[in-house]
């Protein structure tokens, strides 16, 4: 019994992970998408 919990948890976990990861990888690619001005602007500034 205790085998059996412990497989489903370990299933469980890995299945947590992932979607974390995939979770991560779309914010990245969301902010990868929608640069902000902000860095472009203190860019410009100190240029100037």
């Amino acid at each position: 019994m205790k085998a059996i919990r412990r497989i489903l948890a370990a299933i469980t976990m890995t299945i947590l992970a992932f979607k974390a990861v995939a979770t991560f990888l779309s914010w990245v690619e969301k902010q990868e998408d929608s640069e902000t001005d902000a860095w472009i602007d203190e860019d410009e500034f100190e240029d100037a």
